[in-house]
């Protein structure tokens, strides 16, 4: 098969580009797939594709651009020209922009397949439905978070015209299906990036760092971490470092470095910046237990399937999806409530002071990563697309019959 995927790309900055990357490492490895080709946003960098495993041809076809207006016509150009058997889209609904028209018209391709009967599915890695506006950095005002649900159900009904829509939680599946009566839509897990050889779960050296890694700003607010940990240092001994892992979320930028002068005075604070894809085992590696200081949620977390393949244990916010996703793959963690620094203090201290109770959380982290390896999800979503060329291969087979008769 020959597979075109339209995605940002890594070095963009683009959302959703390291998962790209991920998926097309995997998919490149899978003997079902003789060529790939990656329809990617323009970057000032060369596309990373240079992997040491052994796999399929990757062609890169830079054709979009965030925020332009011609991203349906340029994409759609270079699907004419590349001529694929099979198009993934990577999306969330901001992925062509964060203005409604060029991310209205770039959500519109996956129609544009349809009419031209290419098989086609879209990973949908959020839904307008469980997406908190205000917390996301989208709107506040009531108003404008109505007309944001209308526009978000247009143009969810616009994604829907896929071959197949693949959501990374059941909830998904079933609020798409019976909200929109899709029957489309399927359950296809977010999927962890490296599956590692199992770590030893030694007590990590000294001062314990407390990780968070991710765009912040919007509905990811380091505040209260750092305030949880000063509580902590004033009624315990432990030996602590906190661990600002990311850079800015585009809507909010100066973000980390007001966080900085706020803060300058709290010793152990260290802000890493942007963190280079072979720099991410390090950061993961040397951390003590991963933070999720999240005020909202949306979608499932690749920062937590990260967590998980390093086994590591994890402080999350007892909010919706992440509660649901921590259920339905097994993950292991303190909760605490994400509009409380004391409540975050407390959960960290319950890891922090006994061994045991963390090497617990590490393991089943560990064994909830392994469980859904990115080599199986590129899998899942061959086997998808074979059952759509075959339905059509069907469908076409009929018509030619009754064609004849």
């Amino acid at each position: 098969m020959k597979l075109a995927i339209v995605t940002a790309y890594p070095p963009s900055k683009v959302t959703l580009n390291e998962y790209a990357y991920h998926l097309v490492k995997h998919f490149r490895q899978n003997q079902n797939i003789t060529e790939l080709v990656l329809l990617t946003d323009t970057t000032k960098g060369e596309k990373d594709i240079s992997f040491t495993e052994d796999g399929c041809k990757i062609t890169v076809k830079e054709c979009w651009t965030f925020n332009s207006y011609l991203n349906i016509v340029k994409v759609t150009k270079a699907i004419n020209q590349v001529k694929p058997e099979a198009v993934l889209f990577n999306l969330q609904f901001m992925k062509f922009g964060d203005k409604k028209v060029a991310a209205a018209l770039g959500l519109m391709l996956p129609l544009v397949c349809k009419l031209k009967k290419i098989p086609n599915i879209v990973l949908l890695h959020n839904i307008m439905e469980e997406v908190d506006l205000g917390s996301a950095g989208f709107t506040s005002n009531k108003i404008m978070q109505k007309i944001y649900g209308f526009i978000g159900t247009t143009l969810t009904r616009l994604i829907l015209q896929a071959d197949t829509v693949a959501v990374t939680m059941q909830k998904y599946v079933d609020i798409l299906s019976n909200k929109y009566n899709a029957d489309n839509v399927k359950l296809i897990p977010h999927g962890t990036f490296e599956i590692l050889e199992e770590p030893n779960y030694e007590t990590p050296l000294e001062p314990f760092k407390i990780m968070t890694f991710g765009k912040f700003g919007t509905y990811k607010k380091v505040e209260g971490m750092i305030e949880a940990v000063e509580m902590l240092r004033e009624v315990s001994n432990l030996n602590m470092e906190i661990v600002i892992a990311g850079t800015d979320n585009p809507n909010t930028p100066g973000y980390l470095e007001s966080v900085q002068k706020q803060y300058s005075h709290v010793k152990g604070l260290k802000f890493t910046g942007y963190v280079a894809e072979e720099d991410v085992p390090t950061i993961f590696k040397e951390s003590a237990v991963v933070v999720f200081p999240y005020t909202s949620t949306t979608g499932s977390s690749g920062v937590l399937h990260q967590a998980g393949s390093y086994g590591k244990a994890v402080v999350m916010p007892d909010l919706g999806d992440l509660a649901l996703l921590v259920q339905d793959e097994g993950y292991r963690g303190e909760f605490f409530d994400a509009e409380s620094p004391s409540s975050l203090a407390i959960a960290l201290q319950k890891i922090l002071e006994n061994n045991a109770y963390r090497v617990s959380l590490e393991k089943a982290n560990y064994k909830a990563a392994t469980a859904y390896p990115m080599s199986r999800i590129a899998e899942l979503y061959i086997n998808t697309f074979e059952v759509i060329i075959n339905k059509k291969s069907s469908k076409n087979s009929i018509q030619s019959q009754e064609v004849i008769l």
